[in-house]
């Protein structure tokens, strides 16, 4: 039905002339333009496809930069050296890292729950924040106030464990998808650079 449709209203649309308006013609050099465009680029992405290779180092890489452990520690975020000083000397004096991490951290996201920012490697962390992280002792707390872009922090190392990294076969299609889009990406780059144009893009 639908393609009988179709054709009745396209004969009828050449037979009113509508084929020859302006209108109907610019829209049809978008189309042309787009379909064109999107040819171009899959055709580039099937004459250059992601290799096992490519794939391999690009997880070997994600590896390297998310290291060997995984550490689970508590903070408290406040706005001052004086407010952060204070708090570690009350903690020492056998007040709770948990409630005071309630009750003052400036974190939304853990103050909650006691400051927990649940399992994370290193390099989730400003280097700050990691740096001091991951000489602490299990169960051990800073000393004193560790100094970031967001304010000073006490941390409390909880515990440590391997790197929970996912196998290369789960994270394939991701790594795939990803290295393909930077190539189009770069592709792109170099046709405009390589472009003969007085056109200044912004």
């Amino acid at each position: 039905d639908e393609v009988v449709l179709r054709e009745i209203f396209t004969q009828a649309a050449e037979k009113r002339g509508v084929a020859a308006t302006p209108e109907y013609k610019a829209q049809m050099e978008l189309a042309r333009q787009s379909i064109l465009i999107r040819e171009l680029f899959a055709d580039f992405q099937k004459k250059n496809p992601v290799t096992d290779a490519e794939v391999q180092a690009e997880y070997d890489k994600y590896k390297a930069q998310a290291g060997d452990k995984e550490y689970r520690v508590r903070h408290i975020l406040v706005e001052t050296e004086d407010e952060a000083k204070a708090l570690i000397a009350q903690i020492q004096g056998g007040a709770s890292f948990e409630e005071a991490a309630k009750k003052s951290s400036k974190d939304p996201g853990s103050a909650p729950n006691g400051g927990d920012l649940d399992w994370a490697a290193p390099g989730s962390f400003v280097p700050e924040f990691s740096n001091a992280m991951v000489k602490l002792e299990k169960g051990k707390m800073t000393e004193a106030p560790i100094k970031s872009q967001y304010g000073f922090h006490i941390l409390k190392l909880e515990d440590v464990r391997d790197a929970q990294f996912p196998p290369l076969a789960e994270v394939k299609p991701q790594i795939e998808q990803r290295l393909s889009q930077q190539k189009v990406a770069a592709f792109r780059d170099e046709l405009k650079t390589k472009a003969k144009t007085d056109y200044k893009f912004e």
